[in-house]
């Protein structure tokens, strides 16, 4: 006969259970804007059920400028410097592998980093 602390014990993990704890899965990106994401070849993620930290979005900075100066007594200019964006972090593009969270419940996954091969 079981005991008490071993029937609480049982339920406990079988609620867990149920709830379909976080799972680590792997996934491509098939289209960027909007985001889709094919999970292990099995089904299509929507934007709706994807969270997408700050580090996996594009960010760029426009450090083009001009810089005054003064030359014997006069104050002249610099010619453009940089005139190009320069890309800090590239965000997802199309045919990235990345590595996913399934939230408790299953409902939202979480992409949490970008696969590459060493």
């Amino acid at each position: 006969m079981a005991s008490l602390l071993d029937v609480i014990k049982t339920a406990g993990m079988d609620a867990v259970g149920a709830t379909n704890p976080v799972t680590v899965m792997y996934g491509e990106v098939i289209t960027v804007n909007p985001l889709s994401v094919m999970v292990d070849q099995r089904f299509t993620l929507t934007a709706d059920f994807l969270m997408v930290p700050e580090s996996m979005t594009l960010f760029e900075m426009d450090l083009n400028h001009v810089h005054p100066y003064t030359d014997n007594g006069s104050v002249r200019s610099t010619s453009e410097a940089l005139a190009e964006k320069i890309v800090i972090r590239p965000g997802l593009k199309t045919g990235d592998k990345v590595l996913m969270l399934r939230v408790q419940g299953g409902q939202k996954f979480v992409i949490l980093d970008k696969v590459v091969t060493a």
